[in-house]
């Protein structure tokens, strides 16, 4: 991957964020490595909306939570992503946003079950750091995150949101929209009295590394883009027998 193609698809990606319902106005972010400059990152800029972020305004970040370039203002949480991407070199994107249904779920204390697709992909995989509800404003707290983050793909932040953080943007999107849902429908089942019993854990493996395979990550990040920004389907696919 390029420079130029990963500015697109961050750009894209947080058109694809806003539009699933999770840009909660100006305050989340989404970064990514700088292909070739792993000690760098692109990130959307404070003050904007995640479906603002343009090649003029997104900021190149160094490790210590500094702006290299660009002239907007930085996040305060900034921490968020330096941390996470000096722990974790396999991460090369990093969303922080504030999904309402997992905020809910995590306020209940309640751990995310297999209820469902997205929740077969994170039951048992999603660590919560509840150390605090306040913004992570300096590098000691985005080490916590960090830590609590382990080797996750996903950390919920108890009753403040979401930090997901994977070896690409595809999967990074793909997985806030999958965990948001499936936050989404465990409510709805203990709204309604419950679940009945679970699937057997060999059977969620089944369906976890189902719905992990490249293609599918693939195929979904590029239907999420063309349902956020109205692309028209690619001639290649347009013509499939139904």
């Amino acid at each position: 991957m390029t420079h130029d193609e990963a500015m697109a698809k961050l750009i894209l990606a947080g058109k694809i964020l806003v539009h699933q319902g999770q840009g909660d106005m100006t305050r989340g972010h989404v970064s990514v490595r700088v292909p070739g400059r792993p000690d760098l990152f692109l990130m959307k800029p404070n003050g904007i909306g995640m479906e603002e972020m343009t090649p003029e305004n997104v900021l190149l970040t160094s490790m210590d939570g500094v702006a290299q370039r660009g002239q907007a203002r930085q996040h305060s949480e900034v921490f968020i992503h330096s941390e996470i991407f000096k722990a974790r070199p396999d991460v090369n994107c990093v969303v922080h946003t504030h999904p309402v249904h997992l905020i809910a779920l995590s306020a209940t204390g309640r751990q995310l079950r297999p209820h469902c697709q997205g929740g077969a992909i994170f039951a048992d995989r999603l660590p919560v750091f509840d150390a605090t509800m306040q913004l992570i404003r300096d590098s000691a707290m985005g080490a916590a995150v960090a830590q609590a983050l382990g080797p996750h793909m996903a950390v919920s932040l108890k009753s403040h949101g979401l930090v997901m953080a994977c070896p690409s943007i595809e999967e990074a999107i793909v997985f806030c929209v999958m965990l948001e849902e499936a936050c989404r429908i465990q409510l709805l089942i203990d709204a309604a009295g419950g679940a009945a019993p679970e699937y057997p854990p060999d059977d969620v493996a089944l369906l976890r590394e189902a719905q992990s395979a490249p293609g599918m990550i693939l195929a979904n990040f590029a239907y999420l883009g063309r349902l956020a920004t109205g692309a028209a389907l690619p001639p290649s696919l347009a013509g499939l027998p139904a």
